[in-house]
């Protein structure tokens, strides 16, 4: 079973799904319902999705924490779901410290497929848990703000309320 619900954040409204194993889906705000509800019908069949926000409690009570700059590493269950490289590279974000960077170079570079940036950068894109698995640490080479889903302005808002963009 996957369990739904939505609230809001100081970013906008977020969708979280989840399942027995951990939070499996986070749709930031730039994902419409319909992005999440299409991402769900892609990964679960109808009769397995439920409407119920006590399942994602803690998860949103984290999400809130840190959005109020009080939660550094996030402590809730991750069911990961995308292909055996995408869940690779999801698992090196989770390495990237709190108020830290990368390069998406430096990150290929780390999972060995060094010359293999723009593959890493195309599962980062499809991180479906995002946030807790911390995609937006990831920047251009140059240390620009680049590539990100939910766009510039929410990847700017989170480096900055992690204190590793000073601008």
């Amino acid at each position: 079973m996957v369990y739904c619900t939505s609230f809001d954040s100081k970013i906008g409204l977020i969708y979280l799904a989840s399942t027995d194993k951990g939070v499996c889906k986070i749709s930031l705000p730039r994902q419409t319902k319909r992005d999440f509800l299409r991402w769900l019908r892609d990964n679960f069949d109808d009769n397995e999705v439920l409407d119920n926000k006590s399942r994602n409690k803690e998860v949103m009570d984290q999400l809130i924490r840190y959005f109020n700059g009080k939660l550094a590493k996030f402590t809730c269950s991750v069911d990961l779901i995308g292909t055996p490289f995408q869940r690779r590279v999801w698992r090196e974000l989770t390495r990237i410290p709190y108020g830290t960077t990368i390069s998406y170079k430096q990150l290929a570079k780390r999972l060995g497929t060094s010359r293999g940036f723009q593959a890493v950068g195309r599962a980062n894109a499809a991180n479906p848990v995002a946030i807790i698995v911390p995609c937006h640490r990831v920047i251009g080479t140059d240390g620009s703000l680049v590539g990100y889903a939910s766009g510039l302005k929410t990847k700017e808002f989170l480096l900055k309320l992690e204190g590793s963009l000073l601008i």
